[in-house]
């Protein structure tokens, strides 16, 4: 595809950001695209609201996959695009409409020109939620066609275009969502000792969970327990009979989350004696971490490094969380990020990253897996 052409393509599906395995206009369009490529060495298989994209190799001895995922978030938009979000209170604002328009990009040139290894394209749903990773490793598709090695990348605002950073070993952290419901007595705001106020329950409880990365972490180690949202109540002078928190723990380490999640157990038991009241948790989501394999990454780092195109940088590992992981976990691979030179970060709903990164990683992946 020519260069105009995907930012056509990125910008098309800039509009239609989709939340996770309800991406069916998002599947709709790239369907669309992959039907006007050459089909002979091609199969295309849906899976749910996802795609694979098998390509046939002429004298392979491996399959190698690259994946992207395709959902987007609950975030009103307040960019300066000319063409924002269609779909009211939605929008890409972790960059999977980049993701997308990359993968189209490489897979587009094999299309024409067969390479020599077989080649997956797998286009995954649910990155932000529930986590389309798991279910589609596990997908009949994906075993028979099971690659491998696998590789995939992530948008990274702070990085100027045309850098790209990894690192061997641990990338990204473990993560798990956190949703705890707080049940006590309502009432009168002017008769509190015949009620059982959940407002001040959760207020202590949120104080108290951010004792545990302080307090209960090897401080060698690395934890985040963040509380996005808090909500209880319903008027100013009613006493709150339920609260709810909703958040996300982050670790470097699978022994730091489950002393986490151990401890934040212990406390809401805790809450629970103190302020007589009912706490039930549910650890929603989870995703292992993200760990690349050594050896390919450092010869993904070296390939990259002769590209006259690409500054190369070994960054340190990140608290964010990625459903890559579950196949990293199955399959050696490597995940980077790709600059973009952003003013406002991921999950910002200004964020506006420059689509010139896309001309840093097609031509850079085209040129990796021509190789491989």
């Amino acid at each position: 595809m020519k260069a105009e052409a995907l930012r056509t393509v990125r910008r098309e599906l800039h509009q239609i950001p989709e939340l996770g395995f309800k991406e069916h206009k998002t599947q709709n369009v790239l369907l669309e695209k992959i039907k006007m490529m050459p089909q002979g060495h091609l199969t295309v298989r849906t899976w749910r609201t996802g795609l694979f994209v098998y390509v046939n190799g002429y004298a392979p001895v491996k399959t190698i996959a690259y994946r992207t995922d395709m959902d987007g978030l609950p975030i009103q938009e307040n960019t300066t695009y000319s063409f924002p979000s269609k779909h009211e209170g939605y929008m890409h604002a972790c960059g999977h409409d980049l993701h997308m328009t990359i993968a189209l990009g490489i897979l587009a040139h094999f299309a024409e020109e067969q390479p020599k290894q077989n080649l997956l394209f797998v286009f995954q749903p649910a990155e932000e939620g529930p986590g389309g990773a798991l279910p589609m490793l596990r997908s009949e598709p994906f075993q028979e066609w099971k690659p491998e090695e696998i590789y995939g990348l992530h948008i990274a605002p702070e990085y100027p275009v045309g850098t790209i950073a990894t690192r061997p070993g641990l990338l990204f952290a473990n993560t798990s969502e956190l949703f705890i419901d707080l049940k006590g007595v309502g009432g009168h705001a002017a008769r509190p000792h015949m009620a059982n106020d959940m407002v001040v329950a959760a207020s202590h409880l949120v104080t108290q969970l951010q004792t545990i990365a302080a307090r209960n972490v090897d401080p060698l180690d690395s934890a985040v327990i963040t509380i996005g949202t808090i909500a209880g109540g319903t008027k100013q002078n009613i006493i709150s009979e339920t609260a709810r928190l909703e958040g996300t723990l982050r670790t470097l380490s699978i022994e730091s989350m489950h002393k986490v999640k151990n401890r934040i157990s212990s406390i809401a038991a805790g809450i629970e004696t103190s302020f007589d009241c009912e706490v039930s948790i549910d650890w929603g989501s989870n995703y292992c971490q993200v760990k690349n394999n050594e050896q390919l990454t450092r010869r993904f780092m070296e390939f990259s490094n002769q590209q006259k195109h690409v500054e190369v940088v070994e960054c340190r590992e990140a608290m964010t969380g990625e459903d890559f992981g579950y196949f990293l976990e199955n399959i050696p691979g490597v995940m980077f990020w790709l600059g973009v030179n952003a003013s406002y970060g991921l999950h910002d709903s200004r964020l506006e990253p420059d689509e010139e990164a896309i001309f840093t990683a097609v031509p850079l992946m085209i040129s990796y897996l021509s190789q491989a």
